[in-house]
Formats: C-alpha cells, structure tokens, sequence
C-alpha cells in the first residue's frame, strides 16, 4: 500500500495491474522450475506484502503445493491483511508460519514512518495479532527497534506488548541504513542499538528462546527466514537471490 521509508528492498507502491501480471509471471517462472526437474521441500514468500492480492497468493500457493513436495510453508503479511477470510484460507492451504510486519505498537513511530494510517494504532494492531493466534501455524511477528527518534520508554512498550501477546516467534531487527533513512527519519545511533538490543535479550529471554541473533522462539524447531539450512535454494520472483551449483545469483 505504501513505500515504508525504512524499506530497502525491491519493491514497488501498489498497482493492480501490475501486481496481477507479477503474480501471472511469478506462476510462470515456477512452473519453468518444475520442467527442469527441480523439488522444493521448504517455500518463503515475502517480503513486502504477497497477501496484498490474497486470491492471487492462493493461486500461486495451490500451484506450488501441486508441483513439488512442499513440507514447510512461510509466508509474510501486513496487519491489514489478517482477515478472516484470509486467515481461513491461510489454514486451508496449509501455510505452516505466517509472518506480520508489525515493527512498532508505539503510535508515534506508527505515524513517522507512514504505518499508522495504513494499518491502525498499536492497540489495533495487538487486537489483529491475538485474532491471528492459532495453532495450526506458527505466528511470527516482525519488529523493528532503534529508529533514531526512538526512546527506551518506547521500547519497553513494545516489549510490553509481546509479553502480553506471547506470539510464538517474534524477530526484532535493529533499523537498517536504507536509501531514503537519512532523509526520512534521521542517523543512526549504534551505541543505543547495542544497549537497545541487550535490553531486548533480557526482556525476551523469559518467554522466548534465542534461534538467531534476532529471531527469538517459543519453539526449536521454528523457521527464521533468513537463516538458510539447505544446501541449495532458488530465488523466484522480482528481487531474490538464490545459490546453485556453489553460486550465488540475483534473479534477473
């Protein structure tokens, strides 16, 4: 819906022509995947928002879950898109994690940095989240800490809100330098980052357990994204990388 200035992936602001014909490509492109004989036992989709057209997600899962022999099914989403509706069909398709980019429940970092409108106030936010808690996933939730106008008030809000929620895996990434950061929202501070990230550590270590260096589970055997365990993998879609064959590839 909107270009998150802190956001410095490949992405694109919403148009639904465009994103039907991404979708038409991506299936393409996976199918082309099949023909050359390749099997997938684990799937990701994100980042961005592939729930912002939910019925052409669920086309392009069913065609996965057809094609190869899928096991583990991740899938991001925005808190906007946690519908009923979606969630059911979420269930039925038998995605095993979904992933909310929340990044904050404090409202004025909701409105610096262009959430608030979209998605709600913190306390909407939490409200969305305990409707998504479920059994039949796993419930990941996305934050951010150390935004430059970020106080240590505000982060143990944040933190508040976790404990309170207790969702099965949240991952809590320190605010990266994107393109449009130090215009948008200002410099960094790394000395707050590491006492903002300690402080994160002890909060989160009674009900979670450390999986990464930023993802934190209630669970050993829960995904984290970004950390990669098989021995070769194929980035499909605008904007991945993949590794075969010993090399690392950006998808053309």
């Amino acid at each position: 819906e909107t270009r998150c200035p802190y956001c410095s992936f490949n992405r694109y602001e919403f148009q639904t022509g465009l994103a039907v014909d991404s979708f038409s490509a991506l299936r393409k492109e996976i199918k082309i995947y099949h023909d050359y004989g390749y099997d997938f036992d684990g799937v990701y989709i994100g980042g961005g928002t592939p729930t912002i057209l939910a019925d052409e997600l669920f086309k392009t899962i069913s065609l996965l879950r057809q094609l190869f022999s899928i096991t583990e099914l991740s899938v991001e989403t925005n808190p906007g898109d946690l519908t009923e509706k979606n969630l059911s069909a979420l269930k039925e398709l038998k995605v095993n994690r979904l992933s909310v980019g929340v990044q904050s429940f404090n409202d004025d970092i909701l409105k610096k940095i262009g959430r608030y409108d979209t998605y709600g106030s913190g306390d909407e936010l939490k409200e969305k989240l305990k409707q998504a808690l479920d059994d039949a996933y796993t419930l990941n939730v996305d934050m951010i800490f150390n935004f430059p106008f970020q106080t240590a008030q505000m982060l143990e809000h944040d933190l508040d809100c976790l404990s309170q929620l207790l969702p099965d895996q949240v991952t809590f990434y320190p605010l990266m330098p994107a393109d449009a950061l130090s215009s948008k929202l200002g410099g960094l501070n790394h000395r707050k980052e590491k006492q903002f990230y300690f402080r994160i550590l002890n909060r989160l270590s009674s009900d979670w357990e450390a999986l990464s260096v930023w993802c934190f589970g209630r669970n050993k055997g829960m995904i984290d994204e970004y950390i990669i365990s098989r021995a070769e993998y194929i980035g499909a879609g605008s904007g991945s990388f993949g590794l075969l064959n010993g090399y690392i590839y950006a998808n053309t």
